[in-house]
């Protein structure tokens, strides 16, 4: 169909992708232009193609889905993306939201979920589900943990002493301390293991 919706997928999950490209071209209204493993190799095809609609996973080899979205669109502002992954952490969908994506669905989804985002997403419209919009609603709700804290944060969650973060930032113990207070009542949680617990369930941090 010269008038079909021109999807490009991003997913480094080889089974994952050839399930997508399958359940896309029952649909005569879509066909899938091209098919990426990473992040790199993202934005290289979305610059070759030009895809109507992008569906991108957000864990990806070389950079990940957030970056890649924002590299896409930096180039091209009007790039209508759909974020399919299986993080559903508050932070997750607060950046790709950001970075600018169009829509946000977990992998699992009823495959007419799919198909009804795709063709909201190319209309130009957005399509959140209702539990990703409450855990989004949940996060712009609470206060926001600087750059500085996000990575005492991530040094918490690799299980280093004050001490040891001192050391990796380059700031001082006492400056540590303070950073973790404040990241804890940001977090509302009162000691470090609830805080790396936290940080982990919400996608602030992730563990490769």
């Amino acid at each position: 169909m010269s008038d079909a919706v021109r999807i490009l997928i991003v997913e480094d999950h080889a089974v994952v992708r050839q399930g997508l490209v399958a359940l896309l071209n029952t649909v005569p209204e879509f066909t899938v232009v091209a098919q990426a493993s990473d992040g790199d190799e993202g934005v290289a095809l979305f610059k070759e193609h030009k895809p109507d609609v992008t569906l991108m996973d957000l864990r990806l080899p070389k950079q990940n889905g957030v970056e890649t979205i924002g590299l896409i669109r930096a180039e091209s502002p009007e790039a209508r993306i759909i974020v399919l992954t299986t993080f559903d952490g508050d932070e997750d969908i607060y950046r790709a939201l950001q970075a600018g994506a169009k829509g946000y669905l977990l992998k699992g989804m009823d495959g007419e979920v799919l198909m009804e985002a795709i063709r909201a997403v190319h209309a130009g419209k957005s399509r959140v589900p209702a539990v990703v919009a409450e855990r989004l609603a949940g996060r712009l709700s609470g206060p926001s943990l600087t750059e500085r804290e996000t990575d005492v944060l991530k040094q918490i969650v690799l299980g280093r002493s004050n001490k040891e973060i001192g050391t990796a930032l380059f700031i001082s113990e006492a400056t540590v301390k303070t950073h973790i207070n404040s990241l804890l009542g940001k977090l509302g949680v009162s000691d470090r293991t609830q805080a790396a617990r936290t940080a982990l369930q919400r996608g602030i941090v992730h563990l490769d």
